[in-house]
């Protein structure tokens, strides 16, 4: 490449080869700037997508307010010992979602032993999702029951295995804040009517929602087991998986 004076300036004068060099360099720059023109585009509708999906889901899976309370419910969920904030692990917190449970009978309960969730059926496309706690893997049952009982704040009887685990359990233990079956119990009975002596119930230990430390029953949020106990009705199916 050669150089010379213009006026007050310089010019440069190319070679052929130069020149084609130059050509070559200015077409592939036309390309690159192409091709991120095309990735551009490409990630703008990549994310508007995203934002789509984002905004089914929410309105999809979405939270629900909590129950009306008693009064003395107010009062006794006072005394109560009170759990971690659930906002802290939204994904254990209690939605309406799509219901893909199979079952479509509404009012019928699914408890998932292993997911530790129990689905209400609302309707045949939707469910209410609860966090639980299952039994123990050495207490855990599968199978159908009915819901025989409800009762509000109940007392507990200790039953032969509990005894047998802790020797010094009172005979009863009225219904109350430290009550181990919490604010409400509905009792499952079998196929005959017989209580099977399960209860899905509250708790006086919310730190331990989510861990399988029971000896069978279901246990879960005060707040949330109120919430259920509105809606359940006597004779309402219980399948536990």
């Amino acid at each position: 490449m050669r150089c010379r004076m213009r006026g007050n300036g310089v010019s440069f004068l190319h070679s052929s080869e130069e020149a084609r060099d130059i050509n070559q360099s200015a077409t592939m720059n036309s390309h690159s700037s192409e091709t991120m023109s095309s990735l551009s585009r490409v990630l703008k509708t990549c994310v508007a997508a995203c934002m789509l999906l984002a905004a089914a889901a929410c309105n999809t899976y979405t939270s629900f307010p909590d129950p009306s309370l008693s009064k003395r419910d107010v009062e006794l969920l006072a005394l109560a010992p009170q759990g971690f904030a659930r906002e802290l692990d939204p994904a254990r917190a209690r939605i309406r979602m799509p219901n893909s449970t199979g079952e479509k009978t509404p009012g019928t309960i699914i408890v998932d032993n292993e997911a530790r969730f129990l689905y209400f059926v609302e309707d045949p496309n939707t469910v209410l999702r609860y966090e639980i706690s299952p039994g123990m893997e050495s207490h855990q049952w599968r199978g159908t029951a009915t819901i025989g009982r409800k009762v509000e704040w109940p007392s507990w009887t200790p039953g032969t295995e509990a005894r047998r685990m802790a020797p010094g359990l009172p005979a009863m233990v009225p219904g109350g804040p430290n009550n181990p079956l919490g604010a409400r119990g509905l009792y499952l009975h079998d196929e005959r009517g017989r209580d099977t002596e399960y209860r899905i119930h509250g708790t006086n230990e919310p730190e331990m929602i989510g861990q399988p430390v029971s000896l069978g029953c279901i246990r879960m949020h005060n707040i949330d087991v109120i919430d259920l106990y509105t809606r359940v009705q006597i004779g309402s199916k219980v399948i536990v998986r």
